[in-house]
């Protein structure tokens, strides 16, 4: 049990991910929040922040060409999992049963953000927490072309990992002593990012309501 617990503490804290398990397990966590539904509990935009803040150290001695670039690829190979298993699950993720790792209340979030967004909700999706997991599977649900898919999918791999990790890089680079805040800087990421997804359930549960008091 301890083993579990600090396994899962582990993949919750970007500078373990990184001083741990190196650029392997960062991929692979990108992968896995991008393309398994079990995986929107996993620190994404913080932990791209901070691998670009830690890259060409000695503890995380990348070049930053090789991280963005194997993380583009991380990102949207996983996309392109969550595209098929909503297209082979279907109306079978409905469904579904509550458990630790799925919330259908996380489905239907990411439902109401695709059909209000389109095909462009998978680029804008990638910085926002959770529906960065499952509107790539709403796009194979719901049967979203596939050419259309991969445009949007490639467009938002890039932009997010760009964006996240160079500002990481530069501010690094620019102000060495961030390496020193490390937990600050990850609270701080996370309380942003998190704003978007407490909007987002305020205005489908209000849009619920008001449906159910027609």
């Amino acid at each position: 049990m301890e083993n579990t617990l600090e396994l899962v503490k582990t993949l919750l804290n970007p500078q373990s991910i990184i001083h741990y398990g190196g650029l392997a397990l960062l991929l692979f966590i990108v992968f896995a929040e991008t393309g398994l539904f079990f995986g929107f509990f996993l620190p994404g935009d913080s932990l791209l922040f901070i691998a670009g803040l830690m890259c060409g150290t000695p503890i995380f001695d990348v070049s930053i060409f090789t991280l963005v670039f194997t993380l583009i690829i991380a990102g949207i190979l996983g996309n392109f999992v969550g595209y098929y298993f909503g297209k082979k699950t279907g109306p079978v993720l409905f469904r579904r049963e509550d458990s630790f790792f799925f919330k259908k209340k996380h489905v239907r979030t990411a439902e109401a953000f695709y059909h209000r967004y389109g095909g462009t909700a998978i680029v804008l999706g990638r910085f926002i927490p959770i529906i960065r997991t499952f509107v790539p599977i709403m796009a194979g649900v719901v049967n979203l072309d596939f050419k259309k898919f991969v445009l949007y999918n490639i467009v938002g791999s890039i932009a997010w990992v760009v964006s996240m990790v160079l500002s990481g890089y530069f501010l690094g680079r620019a102000f060495p002593s961030l390496q020193h805040n490390l937990e600050y800087i990850v609270i701080t990421i996370i309380i942003v990012s998190m704003i978007p997804v407490v909007l987002t359930y305020i205005k489908e549960h209000r849009r619920s309501k008001a449906e159910e008091n027609k």
